[in-house]
């Protein structure tokens, strides 16, 4: 299984929670995501390429890391952390009590909200969301619940069982909210009536988080994807994501070749013009919206990090 992308954005959230006193996002669950051989691979790994990320760079190895999660890693994914949960803090306060978190990923933020009145609703791949939840739990055993399915580790990989009542495994990170967790296939529409199956309310308030997504899909598979969402979302439901922008930066170019190396080329990049009518389509007019020298100020005024060029923050309500 190959979850390269997101243990290193996982990475880079645990690293700058250990390691700074005023973090910009304070993920204070995603270090326990990872084992400790692969916190410290991934470090090792980091710091072995200083030279391709900053040629000519002298200094020690963990001045080397801390270089390239604070000025490479780390940047894009704390900004739009930080971009989409002060959203949701907002949505919430206006009463929406429904958040859903496409390719969630190692996302945590159903582990660290308090919020007992959330259901969080966070799809994947069932391997991925399988990994997850037994990362979180540290269950030895090869037999597994996940939310509604359980998954069985055979000689052909993870199998799922549908409609088990196995229910999530204890765990010392018991969410505060309630958590149903949807494993699915985004590229297939089936993935909305899973969604409904497991209890959301087409006709209540939601917020929808399509954190780091829209890079990996075409232009015409990203649509499809929001038109999919908008045809569950009433009127004044919010949808949040990033986007890699016309104009790419240095540090995007770079994420861009990293993610190439793991496997997971990047397909699209759009203007705003061009992303506001992607939206418009599907009926979502945008709120809120951030370049990088938005999100920098925003974001990292007492940090010595800047938001990456090449990206856009964007917040659009239907």
């Amino acid at each position: 299984m190959d979850n390269m992308t997101a243990l290193v954005s996982c990475f880079a959230r645990a690293y700058h929670y250990r390691n700074s006193n005023t973090p910009v996002f304070a993920d204070s669950v995603a270090e326990q995501i990872l084992t400790a051989e692969e916190y410290s691979a991934i470090s090792r790994n980091m710091t072995q390429g200083i030279q391709y990320f900053a040629p000519g760079f002298r200094g020690t190895q963990e001045e080397a890391l801390r270089f390239i999660v604070n000025h490479q890693l780390a940047p894009s994914v704390l900004a739009r952390s930080a971009f989409c949960e002060r959203a949701i803090d907002n949505a919430v306060r206006l009463g929406c009590r429904q958040i859903v978190i496409y390719a969630c990923g190692y996302d945590t933020f159903s582990l660290r909200t308090h919020n007992q009145s959330l259901t969080v609703y966070e799809l994947d791949r069932p391997e991925m969301i399988a990994d997850r939840w037994k990362r979180i739990a540290g269950c030895p055993t090869e037999s597994f619940g996940i939310g509604r399915a359980i998954f069985t580790k055979g000689e052909n990989g993870l199998t799922g069982i549908e409609d088990s009542q196995a229910g999530r495994p204890r765990t010392g990170l018991e969410p505060a909210c309630h958590v149903e967790d949807i494993g699915c296939d985004l590229s297939r529409s089936a993935w909305k009536e899973r969604l409904i199956e497991a209890g959301f309310d087409v006709e209540r308030p939601s917020f929808s988080s399509l954190l780091g997504i829209s890079y990996y899909l075409t232009e015409d598979e990203f649509e499809k994807l929001i038109a999919g969402i908008a045809s569950l979302s009433c009127e004044g439901a919010s949808i949040c994501l990033d986007y890699p922008i016309n104009e790419e930066g240095r540090e995007s170019a770079r994420n861009r070749e990293l993610a190439a190396t793991a496997g997971e080329a990047m397909k699209a990049r759009y203007s705003y013009g061009e992303m506001e009518a992607l939206l418009s389509r599907a009926g979502f007019l945008i709120y809120d919206h951030m370049d990088a020298d938005e999100a920098t100020e925003a974001f990292f005024k007492d940090s010595d990090m800047t938001a990456p060029a090449g990206v856009g923050y964007c917040l659009a309500i239907k």
